[in-house]
């Protein structure tokens, strides 16, 4: 049994030295969607669900949502950046640090890896939606 749940966030980032406009800073909106695989859950108050929504969501929003949502994410490897970050940071804006590029590539499997890690969930299937026509899939 598969369960999927979506949630949306705004960020800003940049990919120092890209060859294109995403060089630059800039902002989406971004669609996460968490897909939960399992059995489904046998007695008591969560009888016949594989996971509770709720509980879903709330593992989700202070993993991931909440730490991303209108934060400038930096790679921590590249100079300009981590330069962006500390004048943001020197204002008291919100930033967060990833070890590698800020892809959606590279986002979706950090996301993956710590709702599996640190959220103690089943996540079979996680799709990071940058614009309404482009995702990307991190799966078993």
């Amino acid at each position: 049994m598969k369960i999927t749940k979506t949630f949306s966030f705004d960020m800003a980032h940049m990919l120092d030295n890209h060859d294109g406009k995403c060089k630059n800073l800039h902002g989406h909106t971004y669609k996460l969607e968490v897909e939960i695989s399992g059995d489904l859950i046998i007695g008591g108050a969560k009888d016949g669900m594989v996971i509770d929504f709720a509980d879903l969501k709330s593992i989700v929003k202070k993993l991931v949502v909440e730490p991303f949502d209108h934060a400038f994410i930096y790679h921590t490897e590249s100079g300009r950046e981590r330069q962006i970050a500390a004048m943001l940071e020197g204002w008291g804006l919100k930033t967060l640090p990833m070890a590698k590029r800020t892809t959606a590539e590279n986002m979706a499997q950090y996301m993956f890896e710590l709702l599996r890690r640190e959220g103690r969930l089943n996540v079979s299937a996680l799709r990071l939606w940058e614009t309404p026509t482009s995702y990307c899939e991190c799966s078993l």
